[in-house]
């Protein structure tokens, strides 16, 4: 049998991420509680409750499992409609509670990499406009230095805002999230309001903390078209991509917001990244349908030989993530894979996956890509906005009615790579055998 390890860099930051909304619990002053009060609005009608209960402190179990399973690192997220329930108050409390988690991960050797914004508006805010209102620009700049100003002694990695390319087409083009539009001039007013609250929140980041590192998670999904020799197909992947995947980083790139016949200049984001989050899960195929005008004229579906998980929502497609960490270095900053993770409640397709992207990951190191390190999604099941609970993406299961948790095989393979700093042969033998052969040919 072949021996070896895949050993990746020195320092590498080995952690998972979290979200508030989905692990707090009892998030009742956000818009997506309210969301989810409305019939048809997440699957099974689910709620997401009391989530993981980490607002009643069982972050501090969740953060030793992390812990004694070798991550140095976790991202977590800040609920803004605790930090600031009202547009006149604060809640000294709630910050309290979060300077407490960052400097518990402090405290278990764990770098913090918190993110300001994850899916979630106060009420208040959404009473105002959201984020189409211009005027959330500053209120968002307000908020922000507010917590730095609170964490800034525990935290220097900030994610000023997680998807927000999902959070401009999901609520406003797609519909499927709060507020529930359909409106291709809406989702752009929004892409220009988050791209303007990121950009002025990056330089308040630093002139209270010169030393931060501030960047973006974007969810990065190749987008190919389904027969390359068809222009029409060219042009809908192309049409779609500018979209997701162009449409932010290339602002913060350039100080320019572009879209096929549109455009905003936006100097002051220019240069306002220091790392490129990328979040990636799986790629898409592309078909041209003059039908899907609201789609921006394309089809998505899975090569079809991919294999799928357990619901069929995600294809297991790992040189996708060496492709979007080859595209992500044209902006010229460090890179952090701040998600990557397969809906698995069985674990059975979770270790291949997980082994397979990260030799995606070791691969790209190697050929000198800036690759900082990997956050898995997720440690633990967390509520899974529309889908509720139907998907299970932790490292740990999680019993939504007893609070109980139970470690999949996963999380010891987990804890294997992050002690060994790589990827083993004998690790592969034993968590995941039937890619041995491809791993390591002999």
């Amino acid at each position: 049998m072949a021996q070896a390890t895949f050993h990746f860099p020195r320092g590498f930051l080995w952690g998972c991420g979290t979200s508030s909304h989905q692990v707090e619990g009892r998030n009742t002053n956000n818009n997506w509680w309210a969301w989810e009060a409305q019939p048809g609005r997440i699957l099974h009608g689910d709620k997401s409750g009391m989530a993981c209960d980490w607002w009643n402190g069982r972050w501090r179990e969740d953060f030793d499992r992390a812990a004694e399973g070798n991550q140095n690192a976790h991202r977590f997220s800040l609920e803004w409609s605790r930090i600031q329930p009202a547009p006149d108050r604060w809640d000294e409390h709630a910050l309290d509670r979060y300077r407490e988690m960052a400097r518990g991960l402090i405290e278990r050797n764990m770098t913090p990499l918190v993110t300001l914004h994850h899916f979630t508006d106060p009420v208040w805010l959404g009473e105002k406009g959201g984020w189409e209102n211009e005027a959330v620009v500053d209120d968002f700049v307000r908020y922000t230095r507010k917590v730095v100003e609170a964490l800034r002694e525990y935290v220097t990695y900030w994610m000023t805002l997680n998807e927000p390319n999902l959070l401009a087409l999901q609520g406003y083009l797609l519909g499927e999230w709060p507020p529930g539009k359909t409106d291709l001039g809406a989702a752009l007013r929004v892409y220009t309001n988050l791209a303007r609250a990121h950009a002025a929140a990056y330089h308040a980041i630093h002139e209270i903390q010169k030393e931060a590192r501030v960047g973006i998670g974007l969810h990065v999904r190749p987008l190919l078209p389904a027969h390359p020799a068809s222009p029409f197909d060219r042009w809908a992947a192309g049409m779609q991509s500018s979209m997701l995947n162009e449409f932010l980083p290339r602002a913060f790139q350039n100080g320019v917001l572009r879209f096929p016949g549109w455009f905003r200049r936006l100097p002051e984001a220019k240069g306002t990244q220091d790392y490129l989050g990328i979040n990636y899960y799986t790629l898409d195929l592309v078909s041209f349908k003059l039908s899907k005008a609201s789609e921006l004229f394309g089809d998505r579906f899975y090569p079809p030989d991919a294999e799928l998980s357990e619901t069929g929502l995600s294809a297991n497609l790992p040189k996708g993530l060496f492709d979007s960490l080859k595209w992500g270095m044209k902006f010229g900053v460090p890179i952090i894979i701040t998600e990557n993770g397969v809906e698995d409640s069985k674990d059975v397709l979770r270790p291949r996956y997980l082994v397979q992207h990260l030799h995606q990951v070791w691969r790209a190191v190697n050929f000198n890509f800036p690759v900082k390190g990997y956050f898995h999604w997720s440690l633990v099941d967390n509520f899974e906005w529309e889908r509720g609970w139907t998907q299970r993406f932790g490292l740990w299961e999680l019993d939504v009615a007893t609070q109980k948790r139970s470690k999949r095989p996963s999380a010891d393979l987990y804890a294997e790579i992050c002690k060994e700093n790589g990827i083993s042969s004998e690790m592969v033998a034993r968590f995941a055998p039937e890619i041995f052969d491809q791993m390591f040919p002999g």
